[in-house]
């Protein structure tokens, strides 16, 4: 089975702010160009999940827009991006160096932000993952965040549960907008 895996465009934020699981919108025009980018490559008769984050939903309706054939995608929360709490919308570097030094301490359960940790963004999305898998179908789309991304690059390569640093954490991501495709 194929999965593509699109990246939501450029976010309305200054440069610098953490903003994972916070609703913030994309940029329309970018959110349009990716759309367009996108449309003619992605497969007829995928099924689509796409986050519940706003700026998600932007790129899939935009792919709606565009394609007759696309169909309405099922809101997912399994594939927002990362929750980081009190660090959300705050500039990454006025976040206090010990919070990061604990984060890569203890990269699998150290919950950054006190909400969500990296293992259980793997865990939401390995289930995920897994009940797609179970569906059976050839082609899926998922328009969604680089946190979800990296996780089913984790997953799909093989990684081991639960991670054990932050060395093992997929460096590499699309850029807004951008996508890749994975055999899962």
């Amino acid at each position: 089975m194929k999965l593509w895996l699109l990246r939501h465009a450029r976010v309305q934020l200054p440069d610098g702010l953490c903003y994972g699981g916070s609703d913030v919108p994309a940029d329309p025009d970018l959110t349009a160009d990716a759309a367009r980018q996108w449309s003619a490559r992605l497969p007829v008769g995928a099924i689509w999940r796409v986050s519940a984050l706003g700026r998600a939903q932007q790129l899939a309706r935009a792919l709606q827009d565009l394609r007759d054939d696309i169909p309405q995608a099922t809101v997912d929360e399994r594939l927002n991006e990362m929750n980081f709490g009190r660090w959300e919308l705050q500039p990454w570097d006025g976040i206090p160096r010990t919070a990061f030094d604990d984060w890569m301490a203890d990269f699998a359960h150290h919950r950054f932000g006190g909400v969500e940790s990296t293992q259980m963004l793997l865990d939401r999305v390995a289930v995920a993952l897994q009940e797609l898998k179970a569906d059976g179908p050839a082609h899926a789309v998922w328009v969604t965040h680089a946190g979800v991304i990296r996780a089913v690059s984790y997953l799909v390569h093989g990684g081991p549960m639960p991670i054990p640093d932050v060395g093992h954490w997929p460096r590499e991501a699309p850029v807004p907008g951008g996508g890749v495709c994975l055999e899962v």
